[in-house]
């Protein structure tokens, strides 16, 4: 096994997806989640790890463990049509409606703006977007060597930048933890969890899988148990990174109260961090590695979505739409920051479940011998709390069947009432599947 994959290149695998799962919202969240969850952040840093670094690398686990190319044959074991919807939302979530424009809006709001003077108006921003989508699309052009140009180049170069500034946040404190504010004066674990879904990394892991396996089998990687052992060394690699990233964050933003005060967001806060430890060379630093984690995330997502879209519509070319991806992106990215997470969090809080369900049934789909009625009546069951969950973040509140949620299902108030449903959900389709099975009805997949 040895011989065929070399552990220099499962190293740079593993440098690799962490470098395409840290980005923008990777740096910006901890921090906040920090400052909220004061003397509570290692419990709600234990929940933000769950789902910022555990399900993102299981995604990616159980994409090569189901044998699969892609995401929309895994996800067509649930149904051809669910296959297509389900991908293309996803696609278009993690790519040129939120995650790809927030790169560069992320880019220039913390690498950017602190130097520019109030009144500079939109112009520096539209051309800040107009340069990073074109370097963006310049190394998405050429996909056969994203492995080199993100494992070897760019990821030393961010792992430096970011090292650099929790080291000295860890070594020298800013001050002691306060008392925890808004929802993390209580489950803050849960609070946590939920937290990591504005990553949208487990969304992600379907896509960067993808990336990953093609990678492992073109160094010799050829049967499941081979892919298996090659994939899970490179996440391993992945995991360890981003858990000890993320808790330096997170403890950095907890300290970080008693000097700064509670901030708005976490890119206020990093840079409040780095201009106390640096000063103006704080910036500077802050700057650049915001920009290179953010330019590695938007390689790889625009290399991704090209290929998906340009298979979904093959007279589309994978150039035309990696042009197209980037300058949409570079107009998105004009919006704002805050808009884009606004309108983002509804729909990742009704999506983000069902793609958690999904990884789970892909690691039990010999148990339950691949049957769709286990994987439609579990998701089926998991969407329909989850698009109440997205309903409410979006303002829009059904009280009579949100006490009647409450009512029946543990852990509701807290975004995880889906969990029930889902596991009651695959039992009712399993045994739908055995009654359908006596009149010769039953449907196995692959």
């Amino acid at each position: 096994m040895s011989n065929k994959v070399p552990f220099s290149f499962i190293v740079v695998i593993g440098l690799m997806l962490f470098a395409l799962f840290f980005g923008a919202g990777n740096l910006i969240f901890p921090p906040m989640l920090g400052q909220s969850a004061g003397i509570n952040i290692w419990s709600a840093n234990a929940g933000f790890l769950v789902t910022g670094v555990g399900l993102p690398l299981l995604g990616v686990l159980a994409l090569g463990f189901s044998g699969k190319d892609d995401l929309q044959s895994l996800a067509s074991r649930v149904h051809p049509v669910f296959g297509i919807v389900f991908t293309t939302v996803l696609y278009l979530a993690i790519g040129p409606l939120f995650a790809m424009p927030r790169t560069g809006n992320v880019s220039f709001e913390i690498g950017v703006k602190p130097f520019l003077p109030e009144n500079s108006g939109s112009l520096p921003l539209l051309i800040f977007t107009i340069i990073f989508f074109s370097i963006t699309c310049l190394f998405s052009l050429n996909p056969a060597k994203i492995v080199e140009i993100v494992g070897k180049i760019l990821t030393p170069i961010k792992l430096t930048f970011i090292g650099i500034l929790v080291i000295v946040a860890f070594v020298h404190p800013i001050g002691d933890f306060q008392a925890p504010i808004k929802n993390y004066t209580v489950q803050p674990f849960f609070n946590g969890f939920r937290e990591g879904y504005l990553t949208m990394d487990t969304l992600a892991s379907f896509v960067f899988g993808i990336i990953i396996i093609h990678a492992i089998k073109e160094k010799g990687a050829k049967t499941k148990k081979q892919i298996m052992i090659v994939c899970g060394k490179a996440t391993g690699i992945a995991a360890f990174i981003l858990a000890i990233i993320y808790t330096a964050l997170s403890y950095m933003g907890a300290s970080s109260v008693v000097k700064l005060g509670h901030l708005d967001n976490g890119g206020a806060i990093l840079a409040k961090v780095s201009d106390y430890y640096f000063g103006a060379y704080g910036g500077i630093l802050l700057g650049l590695m915001i920009t290179v984690a953010c330019l590695t995330t938007s390689v790889g997502l625009v290399s991704s979505c090209s290929s998906f879209f340009h298979k979904l519509f093959p007279k589309v070319s994978y150039k035309t739409m990696a042009i197209s991806l980037s300058i949409f992106s570079a107009i998105v990215a004009n919006i704002g920051l805050t808009q884009l997470i606004a309108i983002s969090v509804p729909v990742l809080t009704a999506i983000y479940p069902l793609a958690i369900v999904l990884i789970f049934l892909t690691f039990l789909h010999s148990l339950f011998k691949g049957k769709a009625e286990v994987y439609q009546g579990s998701l089926l069951l998991t969407f329909i709390i989850s698009l109440f969950d997205g309903l409410n973040e979006a303002g829009i509140h059904f009280s009579l069947i949100n006490n009647f949620f409450n009512e029946i299902l543990p852990m509701y108030e807290v975004g995880l009432g889906w969990i029930i449903p889902a596991i009651v959900g695959g039992l009712i389709g399993y045994g739908s599947s055995i009654i359908r099975a006596k009149f010769g009805l039953n449907h196995q997949l692959d």
